[in-house]
């Protein structure tokens, strides 16, 4: 019955923060949709941003910012992806490690955005990959 998931709303303490690292950090495109409403978009889906204490309707029951844990596939292999990090200066919570994602395994690294969310980053392992 369901296809795909479109989006996701994140509540975070300052949009303009975490519009910052989502785009700096993970490449993700800023947008402005209805009356200035702000959300990242990244591939078919986007991330709509509420800011702590001015929710729109029709949210969480109980919205608070650094409650997400999110994984993100990436295309970089996973030495660009530490070379890219270390340059925008993203601490690494841990990896790179081993996971299993949708579709089978991932090497993952672990970060943290602007209010704390965890943020998983992770790479398919191809069937035969020696790493």
């Amino acid at each position: 019955m369901i296809r795909r998931l479109d989006h996701i709303v994140l509540t975070v303490q300052h949009i303009e923060d975490t519009i910052r690292f989502y785009t700096n950090v993970l490449g993700m495109k800023e947008e402005t949709f209805g009356e200035g409403r702000k959300a990242l978009r990244f591939g078919l889906q986007k991330i709509n941003l509420h800011e702590a204490g001015h929710e729109y309707e029709q949210a969480a029951a109980h919205p608070l910012p650094g409650s997400s844990d999110l994984c993100f596939i990436t295309d970089l292999d996973m030495d660009s992806l530490l070379l890219h990090l270390r340059k925008q200066v993203v601490p690494i919570e841990e990896g790179p490690v081993k996971r299993t994602g949708t579709l089978g395994p991932v090497e993952s690294v672990y970060i943290r955005d602007p209010d704390l969310n965890l943020i998983e980053i992770s790479r398919y392992i191809e069937e035969g990959d020696p790493s």
